[in-house]
């Protein structure tokens, strides 16, 4: 596309699960892009910060670097989880206007969204509340990456989007059990008991709460989207708007992944929110996107990928 001719981009975490795809993306299109790499320069540090931009000097700089993980990890670093995001997305920010970068796209999460808060969720509810309490130090630290944005445009013009991101996944992902979210845990566990011809896989929960996933390809596409037409300061949500059930997603991963076993859930263990999607009525109208990859096509992709890169997958943190 023509925008992204001779432009130069820096994609923090761009050698990461969603920041690869955005970084293949934007090499298709025709731009320059740069990503730092963590053992080169420290986004813990401003000084840093500014050296990687001076360095390269980019047109935009997308920020999807965040130290995150699943239960496990929130309960080892609570405050290093807390301190490392919400510093890095200060410093690249102000990094960022330092360097007269043309634009700034924050990369957000739907975990930010008010933890009481069920059904579909739209940016007017995102001060509503805090965070569930398993992500609150997560979540509150890209809430204010979007008051940070809407404070620079106020007092420096500075142009900063922030994009609220629903579930991803897709090939690329983490498999290890510290870092997986719901989906590449349950691949790993139906490949696993595949290989292993087990009898049977269990599930925790009842299979009732319903999710939306997004696959990640699409999520890079529609970042790229609105780093070319989105200038508002409200954060925009991304995401299919498309419910699934954790049982639906299982018994897809089922079918998918040919496991002849049959699944078991564990009904002691907890459901969680009972219904958490975002609504998209925004995205659809500012963006004109949609995402194109149904949740059936985008698991088979990732399903054989991860079969085809089950080693590598499980090491990557």
């Amino acid at each position: 596309m023509q925008f992204w001719n001779d432009k130069k981009v820096v994609v923090t975490g761009g050698a990461g699960f969603l920041g690869s795809h955005v970084v293949d993306s934007l090499r298709t299109l025709g731009a320059e892009v740069f990503v730092p790499r963590k053992k080169d320069f420290n986004f813990i540090s401003l000084e840093s910060c500014t050296q990687c931009l001076t360095q390269f000097k980019p047109h935009l700089v997308i920020h999807s670097a965040a130290f995150y993980g699943g239960i496990w990890i929130n309960q080892l670093y609570p405050g290093r989880i807390y301190y490392e995001n919400l510093v890095m997305g200060a410093n690249m920010m102000e990094a960022a206007r330092l360097a007269h970068v043309d634009k700034f796209i924050g990369i957000g999460t739907a975990c930010s969204y008010p933890g009481y808060l069920q059904g579909e969720l739209s940016e007017s509810q995102l001060w509503d509340g805090i965070p569930h309490e398993t992500v609150v130090n997560y979540g509150l630290t890209k809430k204010m990456m979007s008051v940070q944005g809407w404070a620079y445009k106020k007092q420096y013009n500075f142009n900063a989007i922030h994009l609220i991101l629903t579930n991803l996944y897709g090939p690329r992902d983490s498999y290890n059990p510290d870092r997986s979210h719901v989906v590449a845990a349950l691949i790993r566990k139906f490949v696993e008991a595949q290989l292993a011809q087990a009898p049977s896989v269990e599930i925790w929960g009842t299979g009732k709460p319903i999710r939306e996933f997004l696959f990640v390809q699409d999520c890079a596409d529609a970042i790229i989207r609105a780093a070319e037409v989105y200038d508002d300061v409200t954060p925009l949500n991304i995401g299919t708007g498309i419910g699934t059930s954790i049982r639906e997603l299982a018994e897809a991963i089922h079918e998918i992944s040919g496991f002849k076993g049959h699944l078991t859930w564990n009904s002691s263990k907890p459901d969680g929110q009972l219904k958490k999607i975002l609504n998209i009525s925004r995205m659809h109208e500012a963006l004109g996107w949609s995402a194109p990859t149904t949740l059936h096509v985008g698991l088979t992709k990732t399903i054989r990928w991860y079969e085809q890169n089950k080693a590598e997958a499980d090491a990557r943190e």
